[in-house]
């Protein structure tokens, strides 16, 4: 029956939202898994992209000018200007085809060879260790050559470390509460990998690999007592660590007083040139290849101290921008992860979350080594720095938290991963 006045009553444009329809928000705006979502929704996610080909594109022309002078020296005396800078630019090539490769794997294929995966690293870091398979340089036996190439196996293991955990995590939902059953297998294979990196040595891969466990366990909702008596437990035995290896000690003194006699020409020479060349820099830099500190008087410039190069030449500006930009990738990562939780894919949610923490952490690591704010480390800026099995690691993974942040969208506009 129509109301008085013989007019219909106006169909209301506000339709009621299903019950199982779940509101994510993107961007700042809030969009359900309908058909309607807005073309932009349904992509992937090109400013992190972005921010990852600008740190990629800046390190580059970083590594060439922190390397271009190397061929002085008679260490790297057979090598040409461009030789660091070539493998550098070929090796991101090659993580770029290993990343469409990796964008195209479903993350439920992740979840079920993530066991695999991590049994694989563990034959990796074995691997290492065998003479004639595993090479050494510098007194650490880390690489495995694969003819004109090699690469680490620990840069393998952060990866499939990540995956195992999130897999344990998700399988392990029922009985988080319990200690032994939920997290004592977990801390055994995190272990295992600890004792494989030690032995090579690299303490600074099974720290980021340890942070990496926790962080996934913490987000995976293990019982706060229990994780902060494993965070406990993990610092006691990295102290341990640290005092029971003289040249891991001579590092702490030297970091808390590198200027000393005793330090400048020892341990603490690095991080003495490291303050010289970003002090040199001031606030504007003293412009693009014109460092000093590289010139043969800052070891690993192109590697573990390429900040340093890039706060002489740029100065506090560029700093700046560097730690900004690690910032806002870390902080996307992790939204991309709570979103995938939000969607109920606690799998791939912690993934990508895990891979925030692992690149956020390393970077976090470089960037207050390279500062003077904690001791020297030897570990890389993540996209950044010299090191190829280290750029390709960093790609695969940003390829992992694309697919996750794609197979989000789909699930928004209700169609399948």
């Amino acid at each position: 029956m129509h109301p008085p006045g013989g007019k219909k009553p106006r169909a209301s444009r506000a339709k009621k939202r299903p019950a199982d329809e779940l509101p994510v928000r993107i961007g700042g705006m809030e969009y359900a898994r309908t058909a309607s979502t807005p073309a932009r929704v349904l992509g992937f996610d090109q400013a992190l992209i972005w921010a990852c080909v600008a740190l990629m594109a800046w390190g580059l022309v970083m590594v060439y000018s922190a390397s271009i002078a190397l061929p002085d020296s008679p260490r790297f005396a057979r090598y040409s200007p461009h030789y660091f800078v070539m493998r550098h630019a070929m090796w991101i090539g090659l993580s770029f085809v290993a990343a469409l490769i990796a964008f195209q794997v479903r993350m439920d294929w992740w979840e079920k060879a993530a066991p695999w995966l991590f049994v694989g690293s563990l034959g990796l870091l074995i691997a290492v260790l065998i003479p004639h398979v595993g090479s050494v340089v510098n007194g650490a036996r880390r690489w495995i050559a694969l003819g004109p190439m090699s690469f680490q196996p620990s840069e393998v293991a952060k990866i499939t470390v990540l995956l195992y955990a999130a897999d344990y995590m998700v399988r392990k939902m029922e009985v988080k509460e319990r200690f032994f059953r939920a997290v004592l297998p977990m801390g055994v294979a995190v272990g295992v990998v600890g004792a494989l990196l030690l032995a090579q040595p690299d303490m600074g891969a099974f720290m980021v690999i340890a942070v990496i466990a926790m962080g996934i366990l913490f987000l995976g909702g293990v019982n706060a007592r229990m994780f902060f008596m494993i965070a406990a437990v993990l610092v006691v035995a990295f102290a341990m660590m640290i005092w029971a290896s003289p040249w891991r000690r001579d590092r702490i003194f030297a970091y808390l007083d590198p200027w000393s006699e005793e330090h400048a020409l020892g341990k603490g020479y690095q991080l003495s040139h490291a303050l010289i060349a970003i002090g040199r820099g001031e606030v504007f830099g003293v412009g693009l290849g014109g460092s000093i500190e590289k010139l043969h008087w800052l070891p690993e410039a192109h590697t573990d101290f390429l900040l340093a190069v890039i706060g002489e030449e740029f100065g506090l500006i560029g700093l700046v921008c560097v730690i900004l930009l690690f910032f806002w990738l870390t902080r996307r990562i992790m939204h991309i992860g709570r979103q995938a939780i939000a969607l109920d894919r606690v799998f791939s949610g912690l993934v990508a979350q895990g891979i925030g923490l692992w690149l956020g952490f390393q970077a976090f690591i470089n960037i207050g080594v390279n500062l003077g704010a904690l001791p020297t480390k030897g570990l890389t800026l993540p996209f950044m720095s010299y090191g190829g099995s280290a750029i390709l690691a960093n790609m695969v993974a940003i390829a992992i938290v694309l697919r996750v942040d794609v197979e989000n969208r789909r699930l928004m506009r209700g169609g399948r991963t």
